[in-house]
């Protein structure tokens, strides 16, 4: 059962979302790759809030994941100057399975349609197609 999602809740997620992605363009940490942040869930009372990133190349996540966590005091203490809240919440990095899942499908679909091309039963049909015409 989902969490039920209120207007306040979205606009605060999506401000932290905002403000960490633009804070962690500006660190220079060498195991961040390209990360960008794909969502956030902050909890009712914003004292944490998971952030789910993704990176272009998948191999780099968990070494992002190590420096985004390195770099977790840096971000909350930006993310504390610019959202007016009681709490500044904790941040936990996790990483985005959707965005892996969409790759996987779209990776298949791929092998998919390179396999129907050369497939000897899409011959056969259009074959028979050519004789019943």
């Amino acid at each position: 059962m989902s969490k039920p999602s209120y207007p306040r809740s979205r606009r605060v997620n999506a401000i932290i979302q905002e403000v960490l992605a633009e804070e962690i363009e500006r660190l220079t940490d060498p195991r961040l790759g390209f990360v960008t942040v794909t969502g956030v869930d902050a909890s009712p009372d914003m004292r944490h809030a998971t952030v789910f990133v993704s990176t272009v190349d998948i191999s780099q996540i968990d070494d992002s994941l190590k420096g985004l966590a390195a770099a977790a005091p840096r971000l909350r203490a930006a993310l504390g100057k610019e959202i007016r809240t009681k709490y500044t919440p904790e941040l936990d990095f996790k990483a985005d399975t959707g965005v892996l899942q969409g790759e996987r499908i779209e990776a298949l679909l791929r092998k998919l349609g390179d396999d129907t091309e050369s497939s000897p039963i899409e011959g056969r049909i259009s074959e028979s197609d050519d004789q019943r015409a």
